[in-house]
């Protein structure tokens, strides 16, 4: 992919979720919640601190997240959604 995050942004994929309930109802699109979880696909350099030193990023590409459901900018490259949302909105690396 031929785009790079600034400083202390991420570049989001969504992880889609399961079209049925536990109890193995199929949840149509249109009553979807878009998922709140992701994989990074890049990662800037990082802030910088006020003495202009880079602070390193938490994430890493391919690290799995959890993110608030309203974070980030929509954004289409090469024919794929993705979010650019900072570090700072993300909430956790799923493990």
């Amino acid at each position: 992919m031929a785009f790079t995050p600034l400083h202390d942004r991420v570049l989001v994929r969504r992880v889609e979720s399961d079209e049925k309930t536990a109890g193995g109802l199929i949840i149509p699109d249109t009553a979807k919640e878009k998922p709140a979880e992701g994989e990074v696909v890049a990662v800037g350099d990082g802030a910088r601190d006020e003495d202009g030193k880079r602070i390193p990023m938490d994430v890493k590409k391919g690290d799995k997240i959890l993110f608030g459901k309203w974070s980030g900018t929509e954004v289409v490259l090469e024919g794929e959604e993705l979010l650019i949302m900072k570090e700072s909105d993300i909430m956790g690396i799923i493990s």
